[in-house]
């Protein structure tokens, strides 16, 4: 287990995730996909998070929120770049309390940190993305000072669809 984050809340701490938390993610996964009406295209498993978490390269980190000493949420999020700054971001990929325990703070605190982590790097930004029927998530996010980024579209390539785009390569 890594080092225990303290937090203002005596209930809550954040630590960053380690190799042994990789069944804890997962299940955390699972649990925002579950809650977004998305569960069937998780295809994670304990060995690709492995790879992609603490592998060679690590493509991400994640932070666990521990409340009462029960592991009840997480961040995962990596560097982005941009070039109109000429510094690099952080793109929070997924932020998730379990639906039991919102309201106490812990995704505040999680989300609250990620900003530490960005001033700390000398990151230009913290971005992320909400589906739109998420309001109580709008509401959360715009509460905390974030605005949703009008007139931009997020595009997708992905499963055999990246294989016909790399083919294209002349």
């Amino acid at each position: 287990m890594s080092e225990l984050i303290k937090t203002k809340n005596p209930d809550v701490a954040i630590r960053f995730a380690t190799e042994e938390d990789i069944p804890l993610i997962l299940g955390l996964i699972r649990g925002i996909a579950e809650y977004e009406k998305l569960l069937h295209e998780v295809v994670a498993t304990d060995e690709v998070l492995r790879n992609s978490l603490f592998g060679k390269t690590k493509y991400a980190e994640v932070l666990i929120a521990d409340y009462k000493n029960e592991s009840v949420g997480f961040a995962l999020f990596f560097h982005n770049f941009s070039t109109f700054l000429g510094k690099p971001g952080i793109y929070l990929e997924d932020l998730f309390v379990k639906p039991e325990l919102r309201g106490k703070g812990i995704g505040k605190i999680l989300l609250t940190y990620i900003g530490k982590i960005a001033i700390k790097r000398d990151c230009g930004r913290v971005e992320w993305s909400v589906l739109d029927w998420n309001e109580a998530a709008i509401k959360f996010y715009k509460n905390l000072g974030a605005q949703p980024m009008n007139g931009w579209t997020v595009f997708r390539v992905m499963g055999e669809s990246i294989q016909k785009l790399a083919d294209q390569f002349d």
